[in-house]
């Protein structure tokens, strides 16, 4: 299967301390929907690879979250801190995302970002457009500089072939 034809965009607004990210899926808006917003399809998708990801906690709701871990090979964990707010199901929701250790304490030395994810419709397939937005342009540079958009690629990659095993 020809996936080049998919749209991906990485967009950088260093004015504004935003990243866009468009990325097209070959698959219904429920279904990626799904795959975002349940913790059991995310732990197999949400890091790049060689990462895999776990799941401490979540409660998909607004006032809820997703409390996960970032694994590489060695078992190094890499936490992360997810809160949820204005859901609107199978449209977009608002999240504030932080570093976290393995207790859910947010770590202040490291960007919190606001995200908003919207799901469209693009004839069979669907978009995903995520907005990424940082306190200040050195936020978006620490994150750039830590590899966010192969990070980004990669992990979208693995939701790409996640999308394959669930739409047989």
């Amino acid at each position: 299967m020809n996936k080049g034809n998919l749209q991906f965009d990485f967009l950088v607004d260093k004015e504004n301390n935003t990243l866009t990210i468009v990325r097209e899926f070959r698959a219904e808006r429920q279904l990626v929907w799904d795959c975002y917003t349940k913790h059991e399809l995310l732990d197999q998708w949400f890091a790049p690879k060689p990462f895999t990801t776990k799941t401490k906690s979540m409660d998909f709701r607004n006032g809820g979250h997703w409390h996960y871990a970032m694994v590489d090979p060695e078992g190094t964990e890499y936490w992360g801190y997810t809160e949820y707010y204005d859901i609107n199901p199978i449209d977009y929701y608002r999240t504030i995302d932080a570093f976290s250790d393995s207790e859910g304490v947010i770590n202040q030395e490291l960007p919190t970002a606001n995200w908003k994810v919207t799901f469209n419709n693009k004839g069979e397939n669907s978009t995903v457009t995520t907005v990424v937005t940082y306190d200040s342009l050195s936020d978006l540079e620490t994150v750039i500089n830590m590899g966010m958009e192969e990070g980004m690629m990669a992990t979208l990659e693995k939701l790409d072939e996640l999308l394959l095993t669930l739409t047989k």
